[in-house]
């Protein structure tokens, strides 16, 4: 397996032969935690099965990561003399510790062929600004967590480092800390793996660690919250800088997760998914992470708040379409293309926007509920003659489903429009 690297465009990720690489991503932040290396294997293969080839995970976990034991019965942690959790004492004493399961579950995915996207520890272990903590992190013992993790996993090939968890940076102490742990992993992995940042919600990376020395690649959270800022805007604001480098959606709306966070107004379904990839994918990302309410946090039992169980929602719609995703990437080269953000007519910046991507000769164009929209020529360098139908529903490629009128209307004659009825087209 290949470590990846970032591109020379800055654009996009790829692997060290210089072939191209897209993230396709799973949120399963308690792997490490609560599965056992059976469950962790019927996971694994599952999602390499349906067309994943990034998993993230962390080490420290959110869900009371410190005191609460992994399913092997263990902490990840010693506490030192003061009788407080210390990072530079991870627990490796005796047969399956808490970090041989780690380095199991990491083997196993390097053995199907997926990336773990690592966060060394949940960001509530330094801001608890919200969640159980506590935090445990200094400017010092950070640097020697990192260079330690960095050390344990340098013999693999599959690693992403992902510093920062779901908090923002409200202090100069937390700069330093997350400075201190990401130079401890360089130091430790000796500059292997790529490295980014996973930011609270509506933010993206660049918000908190723009042009910090070791960052890579931004990502973006753009999160479940509703109304909220569109991933689309986001995204664009990132490519748009002249400091550039790759960015990803690391954490988009979950599928069945309660819209903004309230069970009364309904969850995400199938269709959230497909917008928010197929959006982000022409906006121009290097990669989109799918996630799911009760597989992030291996749920074992349904509520009202999170209906599901990660046995079972591991199969759920928008969980197993990603494998039409990443068919769909294989098949279409974007390499060379550039988003286009008036690429017809009074473009909406609301569920109906329409994200373009040109190149001299092709566009690609993802309308959300399939509706006619309107050509801007000046957005164009082309005149398209052609118009072919990708079905985001079923992965078909239909031709003579789209007409171009003289005036640039798009067109898809006996075909409903609405939720659910989106559509890629293809034009040259």
């Amino acid at each position: 397996m290949q470590t990846l690297r970032v591109q020379k465009d800055k654009r996009h990720l790829e692997c060290t032969d210089g072939s191209r690489f897209y993230l396709i991503g799973d949120t399963a932040w308690e792997l490490f935690h609560r599965l056992t290396l059976e469950e962790s294997a019927y996971y694994l293969r599952t999602r390499q099965a349906q067309g994943y080839n990034m998993i993230q995970a962390v080490v420290l976990a959110e869900l009371d990561g410190l005191e609460t034991p992994s399913a092997q019965g263990r902490l990840p942690l010693m506490k030192n003399d003061a009788g407080n959790w210390d990072p530079t004492m991870p627990d490796t004493e005796g047969e399956n510790s808490y970090f041989d399961h780690v380095e199991a579950v990491v083997s196993l995915a390097e053995e199907l062929g997926l990336y773990i996207g690592m966060l060394p520890t949940w960001g509530d272990k330094f801001n608890r600004i919200w969640g159980k903590g506590p935090e445990i992190f200094t400017e010092e013992n950070a640097f020697i967590y990192g260079k330690w993790l960095g050390e344990t996993f340098r013999h693999h090939n599959n690693i992403l480092w992902i510093l920062g968890g779901d908090r923002p940076l409200n202090t100069e102490e937390h700069h330093r800390i997350v400075d201190a742990m990401a130079h401890g992993l360089r130091a430790g992995d000796g500059g292997k793996f790529l490295m980014t940042f996973h930011p609270c919600g509506a933010h993206s990376s660049s918000a908190f660690v723009h042009g910090k020395d070791w960052l890579d690649f931004h990502m973006m959270q753009s999160g479940h919250g509703y109304p909220s800022p569109w991933c689309f805007d986001m995204m664009a604001a990132d490519y748009g800088r002249e400091d550039f480098v790759p960015v990803m959606d690391g954490e988009p709306c979950y599928e069945d997760h309660p819209i903004n966070f309230q069970p009364e107004k309904g969850y995400f379904d199938a269709c959230d998914v497909r917008r928010a990839a197929l959006w982000n994918l022409f906006g121009g990302a290097c990669g989109n992470t799918y996630g799911h309410h009760a597989v992030w946090q291996m749920r074992r039992e349904p509520e009202t708040y999170c209906p599901n169980v990660w046995q079972t929602a591991l199969h759920r719609p928008g969980a197993c379409w990603i494998r039409l995703y990443r068919d769909f990437i294989r098949e279409n080269d974007l390499t060379g293309f550039r988003p286009v953000y008036d690429i017809v007519e009074n473009n909406t910046h609301d569920g109906n926007y329409t994200a373009g991507m040109v190149s001299d000769a092709k566009a690609y164009l993802y309308i959300p509920c399939g509706i006619p929209v309107r050509l801007n020529g000046t957005a164009l360098p082309f005149v398209p003659t052609e118009a072919l139908l990708w079905e985001p529903t079923d992965g078909r490629y239909v031709k003579n489903a789209v007409q171009i009128a003289e005036d640039g209307l798009l067109t898809f004659p006996g075909r409903a429009a609405g939720r659910g009825m989106d559509a890629v087209v293809i034009l040259s």
